[in-house]
C-alpha cells in the first residue's frame, strides 16, 4: 500500500529504552546501561503492515513491547490517536489495551498451561467487562476459534493438547478478540514448521482484510517480510538504519547493512546465485552497552571512511529512489546489482 494520504495510527519520536546495569548487592549502583533502543523515529499508518527486521539483539522485540506499553520507555514519544502514551499510567492505559494487542513468538510459553483454551481466549472479555454472561461469552469464543481455523468443540481442552501451529492460532484468536486497531506480531512464525508458517501468515493477511487491522510484523525471514509487508524498517544496534516500501527496499537497498542482509538470503536459481556477490561483514556486532560513536555500523561497514563515519552520526533522511536511510555513503546502483540480483528475494 502507498502511505500517501494515509492516516497515521502511531507516531514514534526519538524513542529510547536503556536497561540499567547495576553492581553491588545492597547499594545496587548503576554502572552502565544496555541501549536496547536508542533514539528511533517512525510512523505506522492505518491498515498497513510495517515490517521490522534486523539481527538478534538489535532492539526489535523491545520496540514491540514499547509500542504496546508492556515497557515504559526511558524517553521519547509514542503518539496514538493524538495522545502521547509513552508515560501513561496503568489506569490510563487500560482502555487503550483494547486497541493494541500482541502475538508472541513462542506459542508454547505464551499460553497459561493451567487454563483451558476457552478461558484463555475469553479472558479479554472479562478483563474489559464486555461480556459477563458465561453462555454468551462461550459463544463468542467459539466463533473466534472457528474464525482462526480451530474446532469450536475443543473449547475445554488445554494448550498441551494442541500442536504448535494450533497454539499460535489460539494466540491469534486472543489477540483479535477485542477487535484491536493494532496487532504487534513479534516473530509469530519463527518457532513453527515451514508449512505451518504459511498457514499462519495467510491467516493474518485474511484477518487484516476482514477486520482492517494495522500490523507491526517482526521477523528474521526476509522472504516472509517481503511477502506480507507494505513497508520495511531495518534496525541495527538500537537504531533504524533504513526505511522504505517493501519492493523498493528489497530491489534497491541504500544502506550497506541492508545490502549485506539481503546478500545473505539463499537464492534458489543457480544462475542468480552465481551472479550474486555475497557481502560478508567482518567482526561481531558491538555491545549495546558501549556502541560505537557516530555511525553504529562503521566498525563493520566496507564503505566506512575514517574521519567521517566515525565522527558524524548520519541522519535518517531520503536517498535516491525514495528510501530513507542513515548513511553517509549509500550503495550505488552498480553495488546493488552485484549484491541483490533481480528476483533474489
Amino acid at each position: 500500500m502507498s502511505t500517501n494520504g494515509a492516516t497515521k495510527l502511531i507516531e514514534v519520536t526519538d524513542l529510547q529504552m536503556h536497561f540499567p546495569l547495576r553492581q553491588g548487592i545492597i547499594l545496587q549502583k548503576q554502572v552502565g546501561a544496555v541501549r536496547a533502543v536508542d533514539g528511533i523515529s517512525f510512523d505506522v499508518f492505518e491498515g498497513e503492515t510495517l515490517g521490522l527486521v534486523g539481527e538478534s539483539g538489535c532492539g526489535k522485540s523491545t520496540t514491540a513491547r514499547l509500542l504496546t506499553r508492556l515497557l515504559e520507555p526511558t524517553s521519547g514519544m509514542i503518539v496514538y490517536k493524538g495522545n502521547d502514551i509513552a508515560h501513561s499510567s496503568r489506569a490510563e492505559l487500560k482502555p487503550l489495551r483494547r486497541d493494541m494487542q500482541m502475538i508472541f513468538q513462542d506459542p508454547y510459553s505464551s499460553l497459561n498451561p493451567r487454563k483451558t483454551v476457552g478461558s484463555i481466549i475469553g479472558e479479554p472479555f472479562i478483563i474489559h467487562r464486555l461480556e459477563r454472561d458465561d453462555d454468551k461469552r462461550k459463544k463468542l469464543v467459539q466463533e473466534l476459534m472457528d474464525r482462526v481455523g480451530l474446532n469450536p468443540e475443543h473449547y475445554n481442552r488445554f494448550p498441551h493438547e494442541f500442536s504448535g501451529g494450533q497454539r499460535q492460532r489460539i494466540g491469534v484468536a486472543r489477540a483479535i478478540a477485542l477487535k484491536p486497531k493494532l496487532v504487534v506480531a513479534d516473530e509469530p512464525v519463527s518457532a513453527l514448521d515451514v508449512s505451518i508458517q504459511a498457514q499462519i501468515i495467510n491467516l493474518l493477511s485474511e484477518l487484516q482484510r476482514e477486520l482492517g487491522l494495522t500490523i507491526l510484523f517482526i521477523a528474521h525471514d526476509l522472504s516472509v517480510v517481503r511477502h506480507v509487508c507494505d513497508r520495511v524498517a531495518v534496525m541495527y544496534l538500537g537504531k533504524i538504519v533504513e526505511l522504505a516500501e517493501a519492493d523498493q527496499l528489497f530491489d534497491h537497498p541504500r544502506h550497506p547493512y541492508t545490502g549485506a542482509l539481503l546478500s545473505a538470503v539463499p537464492v534458489p536459481d543457480p544462475v542468480l546465485a552465481r551472479a550474486k556477490q555475497r557481502q560478508v561483514l567482518g567482526g561481531d556486532v558491538p555491545s549495546p552497552t558501549n556502541p560505537p560513536a557516530a555511525c553504529r555500523f562503521h566498525t563493520r561497514c566496507p564503505k566506512a571512511r575514517d574521519g567521517v563515519c566515525n565522527v558524524d552520526e548520519p541522519l535518517l533522511e531520503p536517498k535516491e529512489g525514495g528510501n530513507i536511510a542513515a548513511c553517509h555513503y549509500p550503495l550505488t546502483g552498480d553495488e546493488i546489482a552485484k549484491r541483490v540480483p533481480t528476483a533474489a528475494v
